[in-house]
């Protein structure tokens, strides 16, 4: 039987498969062993039910949530290069990793494995959000997820009323879950090293939404509200009602989006009239 101990360095898997990072797949490999062992215990439960891995690149990460208990990983990799790097992965863990070959946005994560799932992973940057928000459509089909973004998207994640990141992505993804960053990574713990500071971020999805509303309603609300965040909201809110949905609602409406709690946006969108 394959030893995982005997798996070959990261550096000399990456050279030996030319797997050369492409800019164009937003890919950037995480080789420090401390950090993709740090990751994997930060993920929780990973021996119980189901672990999905996007972007594994080479398998750095791939092999810390092995090592560290994943029962049953499934990886979602695009980069047909990658293919035969994670098949000796694959192969010095019998039965416990399963390669799906390709693009994340064209995949459901819950169809490959059963609950309960987790998804963690160092998120190829050029589509981070996109993925996440995709996932958090159906937000019940995860236990939780721990990804790495970019430390400007986490910022915005974890923004609270008032803080200059606070915005659409900060009320949308709190109001589905629980956020908590666990910690940032430097850029010089990859190769190529990105031009940012990266941040581990660990997203729990709640029972039941923070406060009642109509997911749809909501996101008209607050793309309307933040996409004119420097106006008064009765301004911005203008092609939604305005002034009066806002004195419906019991909020000022000299007040400005950044001001305003995420229940003070589910109120607005339970008043707001069916599109």
């Amino acid at each position: 039987m394959p030893d995982p101990a005997a798996l070959p360095p990261l550096r000399e898997v990456i050279a030996r498969h030319g797997l050369g990072a492409r800019k164009a797949l937003g890919q950037h490999f995480l080789l420090d062993l401390n950090l993709t062992r740090r990751i994997a215990r930060a993920a929780g439960a990973i021996g119980e039910g189901s672990v999905i891995e996007i972007g594994p690149g080479p398998g750095g990460l791939t092999r810390a949530l092995l090592e560290c208990g994943a029962g049953r990983l499934v990886a979602v990799e695009r980069d047909e290069r990658c293919a035969a790097a994670l098949a000796e992965v694959a192969a010095a863990y019998p039965g416990r990793l399963e390669l799906v070959m390709g693009d994340a946005l064209r995949i459901d994560p819950a169809t490959l494995a059963p609950a309960p799932r987790r998804i963690v992973a160092n998120l190829p940057y050029n589509i981070a959000t996109a993925l996440l928000l995709r996932w958090l459509e159906r937000p019940g089909d995860y236990a939780g997820m721990t990804l790495m973004f970019q430390k400007e998207v986490a910022d915005r994640l974890l923004a609270q009323p008032g803080d200059p990141d606070y915005g659409r992505l900060s009320v949308l993804v709190q109001w589905l879950c629980r956020v908590r960053r666990l910690f940032d990574v430097p850029a010089s713990a990859f190769v190529p090293p990105p031009k940012v500071t990266s941040s581990v971020v660990e997203i729990i999805p709640r029972e039941a939404p923070l406060a009642a509303a109509d997911r749809r309603s909501l996101e008209r609300i607050t793309q309307a509200a933040f996409g004119q965040r420097r106006k008064m909201l009765r301004a911005s809110l203008r092609p939604l009602g305005g002034e009066a949905l806002l004195l419906a609602c019991g909020i000022d409406p000299t007040r400005r989006a950044e001001e305003l709690t995420i229940e003070d946006f589910a109120r607005l969108a339970r008043h707001l009239p069916a599109q």
